[in-house]
């Protein structure tokens, strides 16, 4: 994974144990990530503090049943992207605002390389982009292109088979590119 965080055995095994010390460090290690993992798909930031405190929630009711034959970040990745798939269900569409083009040209010139976007930005751009794509469509772009997953690893976090994967990623990623074209972003 690309921005895993790798939380050792020892700690895996205090945390089954009740060690809220240990847990505590599990969070700190990874809450950054599901953040990140949880603003990207839902475009909202409120929405995605709530997911990051569920996941934490759910990893501790669970971690009991957490197998340390897998990796554990694919476990936590797993329980972030289902609690951001239920509340892209709940709130059904993304849908993009006014000033959402303009925050994607404003970066888009930006000469600034080294720019890192901030939240509001993040969710503009995912919001004009993601504009067309299902679910299962921005859940495989945002894992595989934001957050640089392999296919396996979507598979295991989305239930999906390779071929899935493979054909909503494609899906995905035309439809941004037709998004692109349409903003005047790419040429044909």
């Amino acid at each position: 994974m690309n921005k895993t965080v790798q939380i050792d055995s020892e700690t895996i095994i205090r945390c089954q144990r009740g060690d809220k010390a240990a847990f505590r460090l599990v969070v700190q290690n990874c809450q950054r990530m599901v953040f990140s993992l949880s603003l990207k798909i839902l475009a909202d930031e409120e929405e995605a503090k709530d997911v990051v405190q569920e996941t934490f929630l759910r990893v501790w009711q669970g971690i009991g049943h957490y197998d340390p034959q897998k990796p554990f970040a694919t476990w936590l990745y797993t329980i972030a992207t289902r609690l951001c798939l239920d509340r892209l269900k709940a709130a059904k569409l993304l849908c993009p605002l006014p000033d959402d083009e303009r925050v994607l040209q404003r970066f888009a010139s930006d000469a600034d390389s080294h720019r890192t976007l901030e939240n509001t930005e993040w969710m503009a751009i995912v919001r004009l982009l993601a504009e067309g794509l299902s679910e299962k469509q921005r859940l495989v772009f945002t894992l595989c292109q934001l957050e640089g997953l392999s296919s396996q690893e979507l598979g295991q976090i989305t239930g999906m088979d390779a071929i899935q994967v493979k054909s909503n990623l494609y899906v995905a990623r035309q439809t941004i590119r037709k998004r692109l074209k349409e903003l005047g972003y790419e040429e044909d």
